[in-house]
């Protein structure tokens, strides 16, 4: 991996990075007027103008801007209109919560979707292969927020099993991972299945087995290899992608996770911890991406030997 290629990503990650601030910034900006809505419609024009002076809102959209970034460059992620703390603390005070919860439905939807995708692949056209992919449609078409409320109703209010809401014990875990797992599932089950078909129907297996190798054999150290390259890449990128989908599971939920955390901001226009999330999930994301394109290197050589 030469170090020219490895700048240039990072280069390409902070302009990602700075266009996903500055767009949430405008958005966010033009989207409503803070003061109004942390003091009321009832506010007179005298509290409400105060407001607007003490958190810099009086002054020119350019200048906010440029006063942002300088702040987002030197770590200083701002304080809350609602309660005047560091934002940052606000969001890593609930960021374990979330990571709680994405850490398990990673390893779950990984370790269910994709063997269930390699299996449905060799054994094509049989009930194991339509019954994968029916799992793998209904998991990608239902919404978590229905999956999640099915669940409510099964093991909460029918059986009485589970709490439905916040943390309780570790079964609170439970419904808000299978929740979330069911679509990653079924998102890797239907890209494994298609990436070992095609390797299966690649020149390269007819060669390994024309040669004597076995059927199992080739599959383990032809088959997996190629196949695993594309499959490394949705992993990284649904690790990734774990923050900003567990949005609507942690409010279905109520769960205290940067997620919930961050629909409450939205609503209240608390701009710098929006920002923040934000800024935290484009990282996320950028960061996985980075490490694919590092694993790829690693699994095969040829893609390494073209970045050199």
């Amino acid at each position: 991996m030469s170090p020219s290629w490895v700048v240039s990503r990072l280069g390409r990650s902070l302009v990602t990075l700075w266009l996903l601030m500055s767009f949430t910034f405008v958005a966010l900006t033009l989207s409503a007027d803070p003061a109004l809505q942390i003091l009321g419609p009832e506010a007179d024009e005298e509290a409400l103008a105060a407001f607007r002076q003490a958190w810099g809102l009086d002054q020119p959209l350019w200048r906010q801007y440029l006063q942002h970034l300088g702040r987002i460059a030197a770590f200083d992620f701002g304080l809350s209109y609602r309660t005047a703390e560091p934002a940052i603390e606000m969001v890593m005070a609930r960021l374990p919560a979330s990571l709680s919860l994405m850490i398990p439905t990673g390893l779950l939807a990984v370790a269910v979707g994709v063997p269930l995708g390699v299996l449905a692949a060799i054994r094509r056209n049989t009930l194991i292969d339509r019954g994968a992919m029916m799992f793998a449609i209904l998991g990608f078409a239902v919404p978590n927020f229905l999956v999640g409320i099915l669940l409510i109703y099964a093991f909460s209010v029918w059986l009485g099993w589970l709490q439905p809401s916040g943390i309780v014990d570790w079964r609170s875990w439970i419904m808000p991972v299978i929740t979330m797992a069911s679509a990653e599932a079924a998102i890797f089950a239907r890209f494994a299945r298609t990436s070992m078909a095609e390797v299966l129907g690649h020149p390269m297996m007819r060669t390994a087995l024309a040669n004597g190798i076995p059927w199992r054999q080739a599959v383990r150290e032809h088959a997996l290899p190629n196949a695993a390259i594309p499959i490394v890449t949705m992993i990284g990128l649904v690790f990734g992608g774990l923050i900003a989908s567990g949005v609507i599971t942690e409010n279905v939920f109520s769960w205290p996770g940067i997620g919930r955390f961050l629909v409450d901001s939205v609503a209240a226009r608390d701009f710098a911890v929006v920002q923040t999330i934000v800024l935290l999930v484009g990282v996320t994301m950028i960061l996985a991406n980075l490490i694919v394109d590092l694993a790829y290197g690693w699994i095969d050589p040829r893609v390494r030997d073209s970045r050199r």
